[in-house]
């Protein structure tokens, strides 16, 4: 059985307009990724939104929580923007126990070229293959469980919390 991938968008996505200076969002960047990566793996991707994470909803949440339960694959990567990751990871820990769940993000769009995505995209990618039933997160290199981890605003990565 292969993974499913879901698209919330977050910083991974965000494109740069160069006359107004604002960040949007278009389409997901992940097929691209993938395929520069070179991904070997089988997977689905389905975009469920495209939203910064300031800006989910509880009503996004239940989206979110009910594709994860619906999804015929055990083994689920999330893309979700750090702000708020570890609040959608706890909402989604509270119902889903059978299931392999890694949230992961960009602190830097992946198309700015020199995003922290790709990497944290694989990272994610390989935790969730060997990883026990449960929800973490994929940041840096890393993977955390859901309810140990915060993301540090002065140094830009998430941490333990200890």
């Amino acid at each position: 059985m292969g993974i499913r991938i879901f698209v919330t968008g977050g910083t991974f996505d965000k494109e740069y307009n160069e006359l107004s200076g604002e960040l949007f969002f278009k389409e997901t960047h992940l097929y691209e990724m993938l395929k520069l990566g070179r991904c070997g793996l089988v997977f689905d991707i389905r975009t469920l939104m495209m939203i910064d994470s300031l800006e989910m909803t509880d009503s996004d949440r239940k989206i979110i929580l009910e594709n994860c339960i619906r999804a015929n694959e055990n083994k689920l990567v999330i893309t979700h923007g750090t702000d708020t990751m570890v609040e959608t990871a706890g909402f989604l820990a509270g119902f889903v126990k059978d299931k392999t769940i890694l949230l992961t993000g960009a602190m830097i769009p992946y198309k700015f070229g020199s995003s922290d995505g790709l990497f944290n995209l694989g990272s994610a990618l390989a935790f969730v293959q060997t990883l026990p039933h449960g929800v973490y997160i994929a940041m840096n290199g890393k993977y955390f469980n859901w309810d140990n981890v915060k993301k540090n605003k002065k140094t830009g990565v998430f941490e333990e919390i200890k």
